[in-house]
């Protein structure tokens, strides 16, 4: 007479755990990607909400763009009514001259809790790399705005057809750069 044991052997256990800790390897080292993408699709949106947010200021102000030398009290060219009105209610401006805000709620704010910075750049080269330009590698949590500019290939500047255009830059996660304009 023969014994039927029921159970699993050494062998099929091992395995069993080996691929579980395979999945479990390819999980995590997916995730902190799959996160960076989120945060950088958030970033993304952002900068669409701030375009949307430019054109709103420049319907209800005769044309006028929020951007350059005309933008009325403002610091580092952008006027600060647009991000205090038209972005984020709660932001008041720091009293520096770089662009940046204090006390802002979530809707000026990256992914990663730090308070955007929005600043205007007046000089604008055809086919200017913005990655290359001046302190582009400082300009972390920056939304570069170029007037009388569109959006090109691989992060460079186009000239526009008039000062009423803007691209807006900012640089993501990984170096990576993402551009709205309103043309």
């Amino acid at each position: 007479m023969t014994k039927n044991k029921k159970g699993f052997t050494i062998i099929e256990v091992v395995l069993v755990l080996a691929i579980a800790g395979l999945i479990f390897l390819m999980v995590f080292i997916a995730l902190p990607a799959l996160q960076r993408s989120q945060r950088n699709t958030q970033r993304e949106d952002d900068l669409s909400r701030f375009l949307t947010a430019a054109n709103d200021y420049q319907t209800n102000n005769s044309g006028k763009t929020p951007f350059g030398k005309s933008s009325t009290g403002s610091h580092a060219g952008v006027d600060d009514k647009f991000v205090i009105r038209y972005i984020d209610n709660k932001c008041e401006k720091d009293g520096s001259a770089d662009g940046t805000y204090k006390n802002c709620q979530s809707e000026f704010t990256d992914p990663d809790g730090t308070i955007y910075a929005m600043k205007w750049y007046e000089k604008v080269n055809a086919g200017k790399d913005v990655i290359g330009s001046t302190k582009w590698a400082d300009s972390k949590h920056q939304v570069r705005v170029y007037t009388n500019a569109t959006c090109g290939d691989e992060g460079k500047v186009v000239k526009g057809s008039g000062e009423r255009q803007y691209a807006m830059f900012y640089i993501l996660e990984g170096d990576a750069i993402t551009c709205n304009d309103n043309h």
